[in-house]
């Protein structure tokens, strides 16, 4: 089931499910926020599955990749949850000529399935909200949540990180939504 090392064209290709979000009421239409490509460690930096078997030891899931480099599908579903809300001006991506308002700066810290201690798929994400207009950070907050496995094979415990992203991707959205 793990695999050491990199990514053959025979792997399954996974994408994380898009997130609908029920916002809080109030709407901030006027705004615009440019997500920012999250920064990540090198192991999670890639398009391999990351699995911890240990406190310090990782391997990657055999035979699975992600579509894409992980801070970059984390980036576009974050934009896709945001602009499915309705209640901002504008949301996107850097390039795409918004004049912004807020930046969502993120690090994503934890984006695993864990194997010790029963399966569960493990997201953390740090965020930064950024006020662009004079550079100053309103506020900053941590979100998680793990998810157990239901099943041991790789589309289970994708079905899990999948849902823990979108657990901690429905509180960022929310959260920064109150806060602009």
């Amino acid at each position: 089931m793990l695999a050491g090392c990199g990514a053959g064209a025979s792997n399954d290709t996974y994408d994380l499910a898009s997130v609908r979000v029920a916002p809080p009421a109030r709407a901030v239409a006027k705004r615009q926020l440019l997500i920012a490509t999250p920064t990540a460690l090198k192991m999670l930096d890639s398009d391999m599955i990351v699995v911890r078997v240990s406190g310090t030891e990782v391997q990657y899931l055999a035979k699975s990749q992600w579509g894409d480099k992980l801070p970059l599908m984390v980036q576009s579903k974050l934009v896709d949850a945001f602009d499915g809300t309705g209640k901002l001006g504008g949301v996107g991506k850097p390039g795409q000529g918004l004049a912004i308002d807020y930046q969502l700066i993120s690090d994503i810290k934890t984006f695993e399935i864990q194997t010790t201690g029963g399966r569960h798929a493990n997201v953390a994400i740090s965020v930064k909200l950024l006020n662009d207009r004079n550079g100053t950070v309103i506020a900053q907050k941590l979100f998680s949540a793990s998810v157990p496995t239901k099943g041991e094979d790789n589309q289970a415990m994708i079905n899990a990180l999948s849902q823990a992203f979108g657990n901690v991707t429905a509180e960022i959205v929310n959260w920064t939504l109150g806060t602009i």
